[in-house]
């Protein structure tokens, strides 16, 4: 990779007027040079997703990053349908398949139950790193590098210094990709990026 990396976030909410977070880190990271925010939602209404234009955006791109809200312990629908129809075999995966090779990918997510829900003894019943191996699998079959995940439980109760804070680190993620990458590539990378509680 040579000069500024380029940086393209798939950020996916149906309903983003309605997210304080969501819309608070897409709007920031519009601001840096670089970053294309893709708005799938607002993009693909009708789901009719344009493939040789995804494809090229992805070709163009250093780190992709899947912003959005957890739902059902997965994806939102329309970066379901983007996963199925885009990412072809023979372009994204397979035998001689290198479009998407030594990319970054990182998940930049919230969710709407606090930390402490994603335990054994709590409502959903596993730590919240149990539901990360379809992202984590996608990301590697189709040949990129897995990068720790960003996330905020709790997004709907969260203080506003708390997502203030949350907004400045995924800027930083951003601004310094790939010098915090390589280190954490380097060393036992941790599972999640998170805050603590306040």
């Amino acid at each position: 990779m040579t000069g500024t990396p380029h940086t393209l976030i798939l950020f996916a909410h149906a309903m983003p007027h309605t997210s304080r977070v969501n819309s608070a880190l897409a709007a920031a990271a519009r601001m840096l040079p670089n970053v294309k925010v893709h708005d799938l939602y607002e993009t693909y209404p009708d789901f009719h997703i344009d493939v040789p234009r995804e494809q090229a955006l992805l070709e163009a791109a250093d780190l992709i990053v899947f912003q959005h809200p957890i739902q059902w312990y997965g994806m939102p629908a329309l970066l379901k349908e983007w996963v199925d129809v885009v990412l072809e075999a023979g372009w994204a995966y397979g035998e001689d398949a290198t479009a998407l090779k030594g990319k970054g990918f990182m998940l930049a997510a919230t969710t709407g139950g606090a930390a402490d829900t994603y335990q054994e003894h709590g409502p959903h019943h596993y730590p919240f790193s149990d539901f990360l191996p379809p992202f984590r699998q996608t990301a590697q079959f189709c040949g990129m590098r897995w990068l720790p995940p960003l996330i905020l439980h709790g997004a709907h109760q969260a203080s506003q210094k708390k997502v203030d804070a949350h907004v400045g680190q995924y800027v930083r993620l951003l601004s310094t990709y790939p010098d915090w990458a390589h280190e954490q590539l380097d060393q036992a990378a941790p599972t999640l990026i998170q805050h603590p509680p306040e």
